[in-house]
């Protein structure tokens, strides 16, 4: 009986969806495996090796396949190329002598080779597409690389333009984020001139600066209020800090817990330092016989509550002070008329190099006949 070639062992399992079995030479066999007689010599065949059981294979593995294909068929070179197109070239052409009757004739029904040719174009257009697929996705790759690095080059060309740029802006100086944002101190403000006209006259009408300051000693307690006119552009707050701080100063009315002031906001003050225009100055200050429109000065108003500082003079300064000595300045206002106030008159130093009293009007002069004065700020300048 010729071999079988080319084709797996067929798995017959339990179920008889095999049905009867057709040898290669046209002999029946029936569900139990009886070989029929040969219709060429009528001598019963034995039964194929492989055909040891009588089951056949599950009904759905036989549906699987398109009714123009005979899954008992037997494969050739050309049918196992076809249809399995990653198989070995040795498996399509290995023939032995023993196993192989090139001169017997064909058995059995061809096998159609035309679901082989579809899985074998299937196949062919999956690795078709994997191999696509691959070249896409290396090309994604090294364009993501490339543009990764045209992004990071570009970003370091920016900051790098950014840098030079601020080095050649202007020539100005740069300042670090701490520095710009840094708030300035409270010596930093007082030592700053601010614009303000000497021929200014305001609307008269004041604003009383919120808060309370405290009387930090146990001396002799004086209240005052401050105030300031409206319209004057001046750092009211600022004014009123400067005027604690410095009568609080050892070296001014406070001297050795002598006295001691606080400010408050509200109820009767025992005087009231006003902040004002230079023509509402010599308004108030007119009040109490006294003309500041000379040498535009400030003074203390004794027949009303106000101590009178001259806008002008505390955003300008004076002469005998300059620019450079503005705090000193300042401080040196807020002592001198308050200690009018506190009851102390005018008077100058006595010899020439001499610190100037606090009570001399340091405004309009420190040389007075032939002696000069040094500029001054304290009623105790040595404390």
């Amino acid at each position: 009986v010729p071999q079988a070639r080319g084709s797996h062992p067929e798995q017959r399992e339990p179920g008889g969806g095999w049905g009867e079995l057709r040898g290669r030479t046209g002999v029946t066999y029936g569900a139990a495996g009886v070989a029929g007689a040969s219709p060429a010599t009528g001598v019963p065949l034995p039964r194929p090796r492989r055909a040891q059981r009588s089951e056949g294979p599950r009904q759905d593995y036989v549906d699987a396949f398109g009714e123009d294909v005979d899954v008992f068929a037997p494969r050739t070179a050309e049918t196992a190329h076809a249809s399995d197109a990653y198989a070995s070239v040795t498996d399509w052409d290995a023939r032995s002598g023993a196993d192989v009757d090139d001169d017997a004739p064909p058995t059995g029904e061809p096998a159609s080779a035309q679901g082989g040719k579809g899985r074998t174009f299937t196949g062919i257009a999956a690795a078709a597409v994997v191999t696509v697929l691959a070249v896409v996705v290396a090309g994604q790759v090294v364009k993501g690389r490339d543009e990764g690095e045209t992004q990071s080059q570009s970003a370091t060309d920016q900051a790098r333009d950014a840098r030079d740029s601020a080095s050649r802006g202007d020539g100005r100086p740069t300042q670090s984020g701490s520095e710009a944002v840094a708030p300035l101190t409270y010596g930093q403000k007082m030592a700053v001139t601010y614009p303000l006209g000497a021929t200014l006259r305001g609307p008269g009408k004041f604003d009383a600066i919120p808060g309370v300051a405290k009387a930090p000693g146990k001396g002799q307690k004086f209240t005052y209020r401050v105030d300031v006119e409206k319209g004057l552009g001046l750092d009211g707050e600022l004014f009123a800090e400067a005027v604690q701080k410095t009568l609080n100063d050892d070296r001014s009315w406070a001297h050795n817990g002598a006295r001691t002031f606080e400010r408050i906001y509200t109820g009767k003050p025992d005087f009231v330092i006003t902040l004002a225009s230079p023509g509402t100055t010599a308004d108030w200050c007119a009040k109490s016989g006294l003309d500041t429109t000379e040498d535009n000065v400030s003074c203390d108003s004794a027949a009303t509550e106000r101590v009178m500082i001259n806008a002008y003079r505390w955003a300008q300064g004076s002469k005998t002070y300059g620019d450079d000595r503005i705090l000193e300045y300042r401080q040196m206002l807020i002592n001198h008329e308050v200690g009018h106030r506190l009851g102390f008159g005018h008077v100058t130093c006595d010899k020439d190099g001499e610190l100037a009293p606090v009570m001399q009007q340091q405004t309009k002069f420190l040389d007075h006949d032939g002696i000069h004065c040094r500029a001054n700020a304290w009623a105790y300048p040595g404390s």
